[in-house]
């Protein structure tokens, strides 16, 4: 079992920039590959961004890319997303989510542990 909890969201302005926090305890962090989800009201829940459990490889959505920036450190058991010229697009509920399989997992079924969401509000 693994348990994440987020931080880190808020109400911004459109071109701020927000850094969201998930930690997770449990089982040795870095068996994981490590993503951000976001869900927009009305929407289906979407991947942003993956990384790998070496923090080697990352995946943005095309959304997202040269705006968001993930990481992960494996000695404080913590993944970040750094989010750089919001949009008010970019209002959703954040999820991390911790997966131990393999391969490009970019849907929700590929996730095994779920965060219970931060809320981000970018204001126009």
């Amino acid at each position: 079992q693994v348990q994440l909890v987020e931080s880190g969201g808020g109400l911004v302005q459109a071109g701020g920039s927000l850094r969201l926090s998930c930690a997770a305890s449990g089982r040795t962090f870095s068996y994981y590959d490590m993503a951000w989800f976001r869900q927009a009201p009305g929407k289906e829940r979407e991947i942003v961004a993956t990384i790998t459990r070496d923090g080697g490889r990352t995946y943005y959505t095309n959304a997202v890319k040269s705006r968001f920036s993930i990481s992960r450190d494996n000695a404080k058991n913590t993944v970040h997303l750094q989010m750089n010229s919001l949009k008010p697009e970019d209002t959703a509920v954040y999820y991390c989510a911790a997966r131990s399989g393999y391969g490009l997992g970019l849907g929700q079924s590929a996730y095994n542990y779920w965060g219970q969401g931060t809320q981000v509000t970018v204001s126009s």
